[in-house]
């Protein structure tokens, strides 16, 4: 048996009819750049997720920069962050001039350690950025009251959670500003790159729209310094076609998860989500001891894994200058020598998840 991590093409082939229609759709009017399938996008976005204002833009890179120009970010301010995460959660932070600070992860949720934020509180802190690591938001009642408390800003960087939920509200709608990603490989994704900026704030929505499109408050005036950080129509026509199926995409992939973890709980450390929330499964996450041993067996057996994230952001070259050394974030770096994850999607079926359950039992 071969088994596929992601399912891309599965998933395109079970949904072609109503993709193929939404690009023809666009095609034939021609109308490449916010188009109307971008306001029908940021609208579907608005009633799926209840944030007051829904945006649409080029990445969850670019959601990132955008949600922190509406912020007014400056060099020299800095912004609380997870070390244990994609490059772009800090990686935009140092874009924009800021430093990103490092608080260490929780080993069993793998988001930022809410406990550990205030202790790297200055005078220069202007926002927290939480990751909703996996799919699963973090600790946001503790970072809120922080934020409350300090009079800071929340970004959730929520890349890899779309569609999750804390406390029976998406993460899409906490914070003052929440991002997420549309990558191919996401719980949602488009055919190329495509992300998201919620808020709740109406003022920030009105500078993120006019960011997006290099400051414009009108054809040609520009308010602003921005970017040019425009979704394309086309891929919000794709996102339009597939949104429709993906409430029931979270609920299979829960469903492959509670199998995972059903069978695998007493063999392996399998993922804890806490009972006040829910993931996306944008990855199925174990700690392994032995995981180049295991990976290289599975892989021989036609079962893929992946590893985000082989090495902790504070230990990066690029990050050199912000003067972190091994040891620092202990639970990071032991998170990045253990993590091993295994294929997640809503179209593996019953005898693809016991062929993977079967092959990690026999071989850890």
């Amino acid at each position: 048996m071969k088994i596929d991590f992601a399912n891309l093409q599965l998933q395109y082939q079970k949904y072609q009819a109503d993709i193929d229609l939404r690009i023809q759709e666009v095609l034939n009017k021609s109308n490449y750049i916010m188009g109307q399938e971008i306001t029908e996008l940021e609208e579907q976005f608005q009633k799926f997720t209840g944030a007051q204002y829904a945006i649409s833009c080029s990445s969850g890179t670019d959601a990132l920069l955008l949600a922190m120009m509406a912020l007014d970010i400056k060099p020299g301010d800095e912004i609380i962050t997870s070390p244990f995460t994609f490059i772009s959660t800090a990686e935009t932070i140092a874009f924009m001039k800021a430093k990103p600070v490092f608080v260490d992860i929780e080993p069993d949720t793998f988001n930022i350690d809410a406990k550990l934020i205030k202790a790297s509180i200055t005078d220069r802190t202007k926002a927290i950025m939480p990751v909703s690591l996996f799919g699963q938001p973090a600790d946001m009642d503790t970072i809120q009251d922080i934020a409350n408390e300090y009079k800071l800003k929340v970004i959730i960087d929520g890349a890899q959670s779309f569609g999750s939920k804390y406390e029976k509200k998406t993460d899409s709608n906490l914070g003052d500003i929440s991002t997420t990603s549309f990558f191919p490989a996401k719980p949602l994704g488009c055919y190329g790159d495509g992300g998201a900026v919620f808020t709740n704030n109406k003022e920030y929505a009105e500078i993120i729209k006019m960011m997006r499109i290099h400051g414009q408050n009108k054809r040609y005036y520009h308010k602003y310094i921005g970017m040019g950080g425009r979704l394309d129509t086309i891929q919000a026509a794709i996102l339009l076609a597939k949104l429709k199926f993906y409430k029931n995409e979270l609920i299979v992939r829960q469903n492959v998860a509670d199998r995972y973890s059903d069978a695998l709980r007493d063999f392996i450390t399998t993922p804890v989500i806490k009972k006040n929330r829910s993931s996306a499964w944008a990855q199925y996450t174990l700690r392994v001891d032995n995981r180049q041993l295991l990976q290289d067996k599975l892989k021989k057996l036609g079962v893929p894994t992946a590893v985000y994230y082989p090495m902790p952001l504070h230990l990066q070259k690029c990050f050199q200058h912000l003067n972190y050394k091994k040891g620092n974030f202990p639970v990071s770096e032991k998170a990045s020598n253990e993590v091993m994850s295994l294929p997640m999607n809503s179209f593996l079926t019953n005898d693809e998840i016991d062929y993977v359950i079967l092959n990690i039992k026999e071989n850890i």
